[in-house]
């Protein structure tokens, strides 16, 4: 088996524009093609173009596809109507996160269920397990799908340059099958930006021809083609959470501050409900630790695991860990995701610091998201 990394569809163009690459998830992608501020502002105040081909498709249908999605993931999918999507978990047993997702509902028994790229097989593996006994098919469909998603507060207006689908009706979380640029596209109202933006699915062939056509149609508005340095920077300024930071299996949604998407209301059983229940009873109890947001009062970055201590007392005790740190374009100064003990989260809370290399730099706990967009 070769351990050479995967090559989007895209490849050969992200070359050509001058892509620094990097391995991601098994996958060789664009990290960035200049200036990764550049890119990261184009995003919040006009437009960029990401190729997002390494996530992971998985379809799943038959007349108990919806049981089969109840069953297998911690939210109500059967509630999902036709052309809407749902953000929600996949658990294990003990209510460890495997993965958080996007599912769409396709039609009344087609879902397609997008997976993070470093745990596409994980989680096909684990939906066809749990799928035995569900009159349901669950297909890989990685390879039948590249996607490219157009980010930004001028994305509805360039997209609309390309395509006569009723975008004005498209809600936020939701899709629906259009042409852009002539080319047949699943287009998705969805992205992990904190704007408005659209993430188009489309077969293979044509990504480039679609990457071509977005491109000069979002010239004139200022639309850059965008890496994944800049969607770390972006999604962390909107709070999002990443999985292998602020979710891992030694977790659970409600350690994550995200129990609202499990669903116990929900008909039937599913993998992890009782694990869940108990987790949910521990953190109306006393939370351990709680996701906060934390804003540096210097210059020096975070970076993921390294200790938040209070400062001010002799020994400095640790209080909890980053889990995302980087500078923030927006804000102008470091920020950083970091789980913490519930004594230090509220915002306001002084004495909290992040241990930098043995020097101990003052921070500022905050609510998330550190940016939202003006609707």
């Amino acid at each position: 088996m070769s351990n050479a990394p995967r090559l989007t569809s895209l490849d050969a163009l992200h070359r050509s524009l001058g892509a620094t690459m990097t391995d991601f998830a098994g996958w060789d992608m664009p990290l960035r093609y200049g200036s990764e501020r550049d890119e990261h502002n184009a995003v919040r105040t006009k437009a960029g173009l990401f190729d997002l081909s390494h996530m992971g498709e998985i379809t799943v249908t038959g007349p108990q596809a919806a049981e089969l999605l109840d069953f297998a993931l911690v939210g109500n999918i059967g509630s999902v109507g036709v052309g809407r999507a749902r953000y929600t978990m996949i658990c294990q047993e003990d209510g460890g996160i495997v993965d958080d997702l996007i599912v769409y509902r396709l039609g009344e028994t087609e879902y397609m269920v997008v997976a993070n790229a470093g745990n596409a097989q994980i989680v096909l593996d684990a939906v066809t397990e749990r799928a035995e006994g569900f009159d349901a098919e669950v297909r890989d469909d990685r390879d039948a799908y590249a996607l490219i998603a157009v980010q930004g507060p001028e994305s509805p207006g360039i997209l609309k340059s390309l395509t006569d689908a009723d975008l004005d009706g498209l809600k936020y979380y939701a899709g629906l099958p259009g042409t852009v640029a002539g080319i047949p596209a699943l287009i998705a109202r969805t992205g992990y930006t904190g704007e408005d933006g659209f993430e188009l699915f489309v077969e293979p062939q044509h990504a480039e021809k679609l990457w071509q056509a977005l491109t000069e149609a979002g010239a004139p508005a200022g639309l850059i083609p965008c890496g994944l340095s800049c969607r770390d920077t972006l999604r962390l300024e909107a709070g999002m959470p990443l999985y292998g930071h602020e979710l891992t299996t030694a977790l659970t949604p409600f350690d994550a501050g995200l129990g609202r998407v499990v669903k116990f209301e929900k008909e039937g059983d599913f993998v992890g409900r009782e694990a869940l229940r108990a987790a949910a009873e521990r953190a109306a109890a006393s939370p351990p630790r709680k996701l906060v947001g934390l804003i540096a009062e210097g210059r020096r970055v975070p970076r993921a695991g390294m200790a938040v201590v209070a400062v001010g007392g002799a020994d400095a005790p640790v209080i909890g860990e980053v889990t995302s740190g980087a500078p923030s374009p927006t804000l102008g100064k470091p920020i950083a995701i970091a789980y913490v003990d519930a004594a230090h989260a509220e915002p306001g809370t002084p004495g909290v610091g992040v241990d930098i290399r043995g020097t101990h730099e003052p921070y500022e706990v905050v609510a998330l998201p550190f940016y939202k967009r003006q609707k």
